[in-house]
């Protein structure tokens, strides 16, 4: 659990960022988060002059399991949230679309190695109180077999305005993910570097697949998950924005059209935050492997590093075209660590990840060792050599198949296999 060496400005900006819907700012809250801004400004200015102040956090959403079927809870103990909710501070806890979520979300940390101890803790923290209560956590973007049909949707206005949209694809969205949040510059040099990223994001995703089953089959994609927020409007890869003014224009179309309420409701792979200082990568995964996640986050802050000095310098690179990045999103999303990229660099032919990682990794050292997470960046060799956990879930199927497993006995071992991965580098997990 936290101790005292936590930065205590940045706790309630993190609740801020994902305070529940509906809620009000209390006048105490209020002085509170303004008090905590200005602190996490004066750390900010501090810090610019090592190189750009970059904060992080992120938020996981996990399924349920029932420990005896496998299955999905469909209405798990609400004592679970409650327990949560007595010991998430600093972090937070919260209800997902389906009763059989839960999500976590990190508080705000200036460093690798922080992010690392608050990832562990908020694994913690839901995984203590799932098995206090029957449950277990199942850190993978889809559950192998549960059916969409039997799954009970959570309470609360917003999801019933959903629900009444989205219909079926709503009542199908039996998926989880990995949101990566970094707090870095002005909001124009952050729709920049925003627009500059998109071409790494087909890497990013790559390396954190974890949904090859769904609804009791196997899908043949790395990430099954993609292909169900493909059916929601709104997703997918932002257009190239090059000032804050545009994004604003396009927001006010949005909303003059009675499409959204809010910016909220653009769910793009990467999208920026109109109110706080942050923007949220949204494709990927979530990482069976804290390893995994770290990982990816560490390559995230690195390259925005990177992207922020070259938005200094004036030498961001040429912007390739939306569709050529378009394709190599549905190669990451096919084949994982076995993608082979179409090359950005040489326009033409395709390029190994394991040549595009580790390509990547020597442009990302002097922002990776000054950020202090090197060893971080360069384990994505390590996942593109072993697989992620996509790979694992499948491998394991595949023996069981060939051992004399029935399809279901073999999807009950794949999850197993992702509880015991869920559990991994988490010190104190009682059980």
């Amino acid at each position: 659990m936290p101790t005292g060496s936590r930065r205590a400005p940045a706790v309630s900006l993190w609740h801020v960022w994902h305070k529940p819907v509906g809620s009000r700012f209390t006048a105490r809250a209020f002085r509170s988060f303004t008090h905590n801004m200005a602190a996490e400004q004066k750390m900010t200015n501090a810090s610019q002059e090592d190189g750009p102040a970059i904060s992080l956090g992120i938020e996981e959403e996990f399924f349920l399991v029932d420990p005896e079927s496998r299955d999905l809870l469909v209405d798990p103990d609400p004592a679970i949230f409650d327990a949560c909710e007595r010991v998430q501070s600093p972090h937070r806890v919260v209800r997902e679309v389906l009763r059989s979520q839960i999500e976590t979300n990190t508080r705000v940390c200036h460093s690798i190695a922080e992010l690392r101890e608050a990832l562990q803790e908020t694994r913690r923290i839901a995984i203590d109180a799932a098995e206090q209560h029957g449950a277990s956590v199942l850190a993978a973007s889809t559950h192998p077999f549960a059916s969409w049909r039997e799954q009970e949707r959570s309470v609360g206005a917003r999801y019933d305005r959903l629900a009444d949209s989205l219909q079926d694809n709503l009542r199908r969205f039996i998926v989880g993910g990995m949101h990566i949040h970094a707090g870095f510059g002005d909001a124009e040099s952050r729709i920049r570097v925003m627009t500059a990223f998109r071409r790494h994001l087909p890497l990013l995703h790559a390396l954190s697949t974890s949904s090859p089953f769904f609804s009791g089959g196997n899908t043949g994609f790395k990430s099954w998950r993609l292909t169900a927020i493909g059916c929601l409007p709104r997703t997918g890869l932002p257009g190239p924005l090059g000032s804050w003014a545009e994004y604003e224009r396009l927001l006010d179309h949005y909303r003059g059209m009675k499409f959204i309420e809010n910016a909220s409701e653009l769910w793009w792979d990467i999208r920026p935050s109109q109110t706080y200082p942050t923007v949220e990568m949204r494709i990927c995964d979530v990482c069976t492997r804290l390893e995994d996640a770290i990982c990816v986050a560490a390559l995230y802050a690195s390259l925005i590093r990177l992207l922020m000095r070259q938005d200094r310098e004036g030498t961001l690179p040429p912007e390739p075209l939306t569709e050529l990045i378009a394709e190599n999103r549905w190669v990451a999303q096919r084949y994982g660590v076995f993608a082979f990229f179409g090359d950005s660099k040489r326009q033409k032919g395709v390029v190994d990840i394991h040549d595009e990682v580790l390509g990547l990794i020597e442009d990302l050292i002097p922002d990776a060792q000054a950020l202090g997470c090197e060893a971080e960046v360069r384990y994505a060799l390590d996942i593109v050599r072993q697989g992620s956990g996509a790979d694992r879930q499948s491998d394991l199927y595949n023996l069981r198949r060939v051992e004399g497993d029935s399809r279901m006995e073999a999807l009950r071992r794949v999850v197993d296999l992702v509880i015991a991965e869920t559990r991994e580098g988490i010190e104190g997990v009682s059980g």
